[in-house]
């Protein structure tokens, strides 16, 4: 969320920015000035009104000890109708900063000064490439029909225990999906993430203490009766560990991973392109995390970028990185790179990771502080990215490994699999 006194003083700035999304933010920035003021004027309506009220009662104190009892009843018919005023007021300025908060909560982030315009993932700017794309022999098989083949994964079972989109992972599939998790987080902890185990369910508190309420209500599964919601990642539990927190400066960085299974519906979500692990209502993601001082941010998000780049150049397979364009920019995110994974049987790139900066627009909405030298509360950064998520990057091991007698682990996995060969 962005602060409101941000947008007071760079309204047209921000305005102009926006743009960069593809969105007119100049009514909605005008409606929320608008607001702001509204609320104000409530808030020093009511602040006059109670220094009045404040005032009278001390009058009347005054004439009771001087035995005028007449005057302090008089007084005291003020004092009433103040009180009245005061209610009156105080719902007034309720109204007004719900309103205001709402129409917040509807205004994107900021991109970043090196995100370009563009309108959709086409307009992403690819910044790097590693990895030679394998050429497969002549009966390669994309990862649906090897995980039947191998009997790696049924998904005609998942969908007869829970619907389409949460498959069953079996035998060496459910093994080398355990080796991953571990994998991965062995690489977080080593590279001083912190593992944490979090819930799976949380508030809604939560849920707009990272921005995923109320944009992307509708992609969570939602349990009414103990309104709670099942995590899309474990970036809303975690990085909610500092919601209404305030952090000491010497506190930093702070970096946290965790495996979580997420759970998205993906509505509307058909066709080819969503077939076998591409898209998923269950899925398993190891996530990293951080809270960072504003000043290092950015160097902060190279450093997950690095790190993700390590992952993968260990897992031997061909990805790219990409800077989203503001056409594709996640709504609460001010810079991200995405990660994907070239599918040689699919011929096309998958997306595997996202790694974004959020800078104050979740810490506001958090009111996740910190004290700087001066003892003044400033808002800190936070990032967060994936590493990994793993249908993807299982569906890329699959098919970009298949060989004529099997599937051949990659080298940095067969400790964790013990078997280097799926055949």
């Amino acid at each position: 969320m962005l602060q409101i006194q941000a947008i007071r003083n760079n309204q047209a700035a921000i305005i102009s920015a926006l743009k960069k999304r593809h969105i007119d933010a100049a009514p909605i920035v005008a409606e929320i000035l608008e607001a702001d003021q509204k609320r104000r004027s409530s808030q020093t309506a009511l602040d006059e009104n109670l220094a009045k009220a404040n005032s009278i009662a001390k009058e009347i104190g005054s004439l009771f000890k001087s035995g005028k009892a007449a005057e302090a009843q008089d007084l005291k018919e003020q004092s009433a109708q103040l009180k009245a005023q005061s209610k009156s007021l105080q719902e007034s300025l309720q109204a007004a900063t719900e309103s205001l908060q709402e129409l917040l909560y509807s205004l994107p982030n900021v991109p970043h000064e090196s995100v370009v315009s563009g309108t959709s993932e086409a307009d992403n700017e690819e910044i790097f490439k590693a990895g030679d794309i394998p050429v497969l022999h002549e009966n390669a098989l994309p990862h649906w029909e090897l995980a039947k083949k191998y009997d790696l994964i049924d998904f005609e079972l998942g969908v007869k225990i829970a619907g389409a989109g949460f498959p069953v992972y079996k035998g060496k599939g459910a093994k080398l999906q355990r080796a991953l998790i571990a994998y991965f987080l062995d690489k977080n902890t080593e590279a001083g993430y912190t593992e944490i185990q979090p819930p799976l369910v949380v508030n809604e508190a939560s849920g707009y203490g990272t921005g995923q309420l109320p944009d992307k209500e509708g992609q969570m599964y939602y349990m009414p009766e103990d309104q709670l919601y099942l995590i899309p990642t474990a970036e809303v539990p975690v990085t909610n560990i500092f919601r209404d927190v305030v952090l000491a400066e010497t506190d930093f960085p702070i970096k946290y991973t965790a495996y979580t299974p997420c759970f998205r519906r993906e509505a509307g979500s058909y066709g080819a392109h969503v077939r076998g692990l591409n898209r998923l209502h269950q899925f398993d993601k190891v996530e990293i995390v951080q809270v960072s001082h504003p000043d290092e941010s950015y160097t902060a998000l190279d450093g997950m970028v690095s790190h993700v780049k390590d992952i993968l150049n260990e897992l031997e397979l061909p990805y790219r990185i990409l800077r989203l364009c503001g056409g594709d920019l996640g709504f609460t995110s001010a810079l991200t790179f995405d990660f994907e994974l070239f599918s040689t049987a699919q011929d096309r790139w998958l997306e595997i990771s996202s790694v974004s900066n959020f800078e104050t627009f979740q810490a506001n909405r958090l009111k996740l502080r910190f004290k700087d030298q001066d003892g003044k509360s400033v808002l800190a950064h936070t990032l967060n990215g994936s590493a990994l998520a793993l249908p993807r990057v299982l569906a890329g091991i699959l098919e970009n490994c298949q060989t004529p007698e099997g599937i051949k682990i990659p080298k940095v996995l067969q400790p964790y699999t013990g078997f280097d060969l799926i055949s």
